[in-house]
């Protein structure tokens, strides 16, 4: 299974952009694909998650600014970006959570590879 994220770039504060990702592989289903973001030398942590249900989670920085949405049906994940602030600048890497794949009743993890937002003026 494999994660494609594309959508970063250079914008200006306020300015929005849209990040997308798409998962292909031998895929059962799978249940949480979310969004993560880091800055060098901090922790990655969770900007958005929504399950295969429409149930989605926010970090609070995101709340009111990003809109998360999903198609079950092409495993891809997007995520709107408002508003956005100097301090949103980060690598942002798309995760799929709870993946079951043709052939196993394992469940696993996958990442996609990061890609640069950076907002400046």
């Amino acid at each position: 299974v494999q994660l494609q994220a594309s959508g970063g770039g250079l914008v200006q504060p306020g300015g929005s952009l849209r990040l997308s990702c798409t998962a292909s592989g031998s895929i059962f289903s799978i249940n949480v694909m979310g969004w993560y973001r880091q800055v060098l030398g901090k922790q990655r942590e969770l900007v958005a998650a929504i399950t295969s249900g429409g149930r989605t989670n926010y970090a609070d920085s995101a709340e009111g600014r990003f809109t998360i949405s999903r198609d079950n049906a092409k495993n891809t994940v997007s995520l709107q970006m408002n508003s956005l602030k100097p301090e949103d600048t980060a690598v942002y890497y798309c995760k799929a959570d709870k993946v079951k794949v043709v052939g196993s009743t394992y469940e696993y993890e996958f990442w996609g590879q990061g890609t640069q937002v950076t907002v400046s003026s």
